[in-house]
């Protein structure tokens, strides 16, 4: 028989994964973690935003301090993906918004390599799409931004990950 204790232990410890989740995924397949785009924009703020006073980094100072803080994460999960022998095979277009917790961790990592405009060549192939999917998931585990703020906050941005 199990007793009290661990039992409110194992709920405690049940409750808190699932609010400290890390999610990397693509921005089609998030409704499969039960959230969506617009319940994630309503809880985190943009981190810059052209009506400087909607954003959670207002001043020039905070702004520059904010993209040189993701550049940074954008480099270090190239070097990530690098380091775990993902190789891109030609030029890639992708478009990220990073859903950030006040303190810098990263709760969703959204992704997408299609566009409306995506010619069926430039399409990546699906093992590579899962194959980075782990790599961006194993991540975000563990990394923080160089960054905190008051409130959560949110980027996005688009990228280009260029074959070695």
């Amino acid at each position: 028989m199990i007793s009290r204790t661990l039992m409110v232990i194992m709920l405690i410890t049940t409750c808190l994964k699932t609010f400290a989740q890390h999610i990397g995924e693509n921005f089609d397949d998030l409704s499969k973690h039960g959230v969506s785009i617009e319940q994630l924009d309503n809880k985190y703020k943009d981190a810059i935003n052209v009506e400087a006073f909607k954003a959670v980094f207002q001043t020039d100072k905070e702004q520059e301090a904010l993209i040189d803080a993701y550049y940074k994460l954008l480099e270090d999960f190239g070097n990530f993906l690098i380091k775990n022998h993902f190789v891109w095979e030609k030029q890639t277009r992708c478009f990220n918004r990073i859903y950030f917790n006040r303190n810098g961790t990263i709760d969703y990592f959204l992704y997408n390599f299609t566009t409306h405009n995506t010619k069926p060549e430039d399409v990546l192939p699906i093992a590579k799409q899962i194959e980075f999917k782990r790599l961006l998931n194993l991540f975000i585990q563990h990394y923080k931004i160089a960054i905190t703020a008051k409130t959560n906050f949110a980027q996005c941005s688009p990228v280009t990950y260029s074959p070695d």
